[in-house]
């Protein structure tokens, strides 16, 4: 595996579970922090407790949409949801892996070099390569899967605040251009992560929220602003070879739907299946099944609201209509 984040570190726990050995490798030593929303859907939890991890955080029971005095709320029907600190995720997944037996490397891939009964990763000979190496993915790139750039670009900002929550809901706030993502992941701890078109610091962009700047007013920032993007990548396939793009290597559409970690278990699934198999191009069948219903929904949400007029409609239509709201959101909560 190069990549030793969340869809690194499944791809690992599936491998292992399958009996084949797994050896892991990541630029980075340790835990990792990454700018995201933090919230975890049922589905995602149910998915994660089926290779025996279980991350500590914050209980969910749903998704709350607000403009200006306008909201909307739909709970989860398949069980609750957790908000979880991008470090705890990750520091529980390594754990696992840890537990599993799994080698776990600090070592960058420089060259790889897909053939037809294997790959060579600088000096190093595999039958197989999972790379789970990221939005931006080297190897990706390196093997030429790069798919045309987005014409409209999208980026995350996230900081944590000292503040005890105020709902069990992920909130999500809605204004021109910008999104606000208000997670509680502790006791005394919420997570905003802003996602956004325009340019601007944190701060900046936080001003189009009035009533969430006024919850935050008196509530101390913890560590710093991280951020992530472009967020819209594509992948010309999720294959070469014996080589498997996982997670956010293998093409990404948006946050908007925080879908993120669901995708990356789901597909580490059907990627360790395609390797047990030694049918490395079924994976790349599975992945449009698994992804289909997230790309769909995303995509649609988010090029219907880059007209302003649908935008500020989005809520005040969803609070007329809750029952179409909540299959919205539960479609997406449920494992993929």
């Amino acid at each position: 595996m190069i990549g030793g984040g969340p869809a690194g570190l499944t791809s690992a726990l599936h491998a292992a579970r399958a009996g084949l050995d797994v050896t892991v490798w990541d630029k980075r030593a340790g835990i990792v922090d990454k700018a995201c929303g933090e919230g975890l859907m049922p589905g995602a939890l149910t998915a994660l407790a089926e290779i025996g991890v279980a991350p500590v955080g914050r209980d969910l029971v749903g998704i709350r949409y607000l403009a200006g005095r306008r909201s909307v709320e739909a709970g989860f029907h398949g069980g609750l949801g957790r908000g979880v600190r991008r470090t705890s995720l990750h520091a529980a997944l390594r754990s696992a892996a840890e537990d599993a037996g799994i080698s776990l490397e600090q070592r960058c891939a420089r060259q790889v070099r897909p053939g037809p009964n294997g790959v060579v990763v600088d000096d190093q000979r595999f039958r197989y390569v999972v790379a789970a190496d990221g939005l931006h993915s080297p190897v990706r790139r390196h093997l030429g899967l790069d798919g045309r750039p987005a014409p409209r670009r999208r980026y995350g900002l996230r900081r944590h605040y000292r503040l005890a929550p105020w709902t069990s809901f992920v909130e999500v706030h809605w204004a021109e251009a910008v999104e606000a993502y208000v997670t509680p992941v502790a006791a005394d701890v919420v997570g905003v992560a802003l996602l956004t078109s325009v340019r601007g610091g944190f701060d900046d962009q936080l001003t189009r929220f009035p009533s969430l700047r006024a919850r935050l007013r008196d509530a101390a920032p913890l560590g710093d602003v991280l951020g992530a993007g472009p967020l819209r990548q594509r992948a010309r396939s999720r294959v070469a070879g014996r080589v498997l793009l996982v997670g956010d290597a293998g093409g990404y559409v948006d946050a908007l739907t925080g879908e993120g970690v669901a995708m990356a278990v789901a597909q580490a699934r059907a990627a360790v299946a395609a390797i047990a198999r030694d049918e490395p191009m079924r994976y790349e069948r599975d992945w449009f099944t698994i992804t289909r219903r997230y790309r769909v929904l995303t995509a649609s949400l988010l090029g219907a609201t880059r007209w302003h007029p649908v935008r500020r409609a989005l809520v005040p239509t969803a609070e007329r209509l809750p029952g179409l709201f909540s299959a919205a959101v539960n479609s997406l909560a449920r494992p993929a």
